[in-house]
C-alpha cells in the first residue's frame, strides 16, 4: 500500500473555495480505482494549510487517477488558490524487516 501526503497552503480568502471543491470531488477520489482512503486535514494553527491523506494500492494506481481526467480538472483548479508550492511525498509502511 502506498501513503500519499500533499501538504497545500493556500490564500486564506482562497479557503472556501477549496473547501467547496474538495466537498464536490472526494467522493469522486475515493471512487477511483486503487484508492482505500482519502482525508482532508486542516491545520490546527494555521487554517489556511490542508494536507490530504490518501492510501492506494500501489504507485500505479495513484498514477492512474493523476493521468486520470477527475484529475486534471481537480488539480488546475485547486493549484490556482494556492499561496505557496504543495509539498507532496509517498511512504509505504514498513514493519522494518524490508
Amino acid at each position: 500500500m502506498l501513503i500519499r501526503l500533499v501538504r497545500m497552503t493556500f490564500d486564506p480568502a482562497q479557503v472556501p473555495a477549496f473547501q467547496a471543491l474538495f466537498a464536490q470531488t472526494q467522493d469522486l477520489i475515493r471512487q477511483q480505482p486503487g484508492c482505500r482512503l482519502l482525508e482532508l486535514w486542516q491545520d490546527a494553527d494555521q487554517p489556511h494549510i490542508f494536507c490530504t491523506h490518501s492510501h492506494w494500492d500501489d504507485q500505479a494506481a495513484l498514477d492512474a487517477y493523476r493521468r486520470s481526467a477527475l484529475f486534471g480538472r481537480v488539480w488546475p483548479a485547486t493549484k490556482r488558490l494556492f499561496a505557496a508550492p504543495p509539498l507532496a511525498f509517498s511512504s509505504r509502511i514498513t514493519d522494518g524487516a524490508d
